[in-house]
């Protein structure tokens, strides 16, 4: 039966192929769920922000990071090092080549290897960020809060803008583009909250006072946005395998019936060469 051996072992391979992908994908999910619901503390850190603003008013102070007339604009383009990204990562691409043809003189600073290699063509010696697994997200995380700030503080730029993979809901991801410099709207929330305080005894510069909260703030919202980043290729993966599994589910349909007919086929073709034997020896 050297048909139906042959496809048996064909349907053996897809079998073990799907209960790996299969694996796969529960990782997916499981890695989506766990850091969405990370998602609040996030919230708690904006809390405890606003809350900290209460006490004095900063919102005349001037500072490169929260008040900045530099026209120069970076264009933070963050993209996936993971497997089984790459409709969402050219997605991202896409988005980051737009805002560049939106900003033509707008300087690109890249996370992440593949979408590095893809724009190499669109700025050569550009600023990147990879190996964001080996690293840690947290300290890639300061290390961007660490080149911006070198950047705006040295007059170099005086905009950044994102744009990153986000998930708006599970089944939904796309490109998203926010302003990360100058945070402004810090001041503007400040100046809705802030107490009337008689006295406040400042230790330190009033400008110095802002510029290590917004030191703060950029490094947390930095962070927030890979966190957010991490969940999109979550959930992109997981469709990515999930449409995989289906389709190789199909095929080992299509396989498994073929083994039925080719086992039935060597079978009969059995039975006839014995009966032919048979018949042989008769005569």
């Amino acid at each position: 039966m050297g048909k139906a051996n042959k496809i048996k072992s064909d349907l053996e391979d897809i079998t073990e192929l799907v209960e790996i992908i299969q694996v796969l994908k529960d990782v997916a999910d499981t890695k989506f769920h766990e850091l969405a619901t990370r998602k609040d503390r996030f919230a708690r850190f904006g809390e405890s922000f606003v809350e900290f603003f209460r006490m004095i008013s900063l919102s005349t102070v001037r500072h490169p990071l929260v008040s900045n007339d530099n026209p120069n604009i970076g264009i933070l383009g963050v993209t996936s090092e993971a497997g089984f990204m790459g409709d969402l990562n050219a997605k991202t691409i896409r988005a980051i080549v737009a805002e560049k043809e939106r900003y033509p003189q707008g300087v690109l600073i890249i996370v992440g290897r593949k979408g590095a290699e893809k724009l190499a063509k669109v700025q050569p010696n550009m600023k990147t960020f990879v190996n964001l697994e080996e690293v840690g997200l947290y300290e890639i995380a300061i290390r961007i809060k660490d080149y911006l700030v070198q950047e705006v503080m040295e007059d170099r730029l005086g905009k950044i803008v994102v744009v990153y993979p986000w998930s708006k809901t599970f089944n939904l991801q796309k490109p998203r583009t926010v302003k990360l410099l100058p945070c402004d709207e810090l001041l503007i929330k400040q100046a809705e909250f802030v107490d009337a305080i008689e006295s406040v005894i400042l230790e330190s510069d009033a400008a110095d006072i802002i510029g290590y909260l917004a030191d703060m703030w950029l490094v947390c919202r930095i962070y927030e946005i890979l966190h957010d980043s991490s969940i999109s290729e979550a959930a992109a993966q997981s469709q990515q395998l999930e449409a995989s599994v289906q389709k190789m589910k199909k095929d080992k349909k299509g396989i498994a019936a073929a083994f039925t007919k080719a086992r039935k086929g060597d079978i009969d073709k059995g039975m006839r060469e014995i009966f032919t034997a048979r018949m042989m020896t008769k005569r």
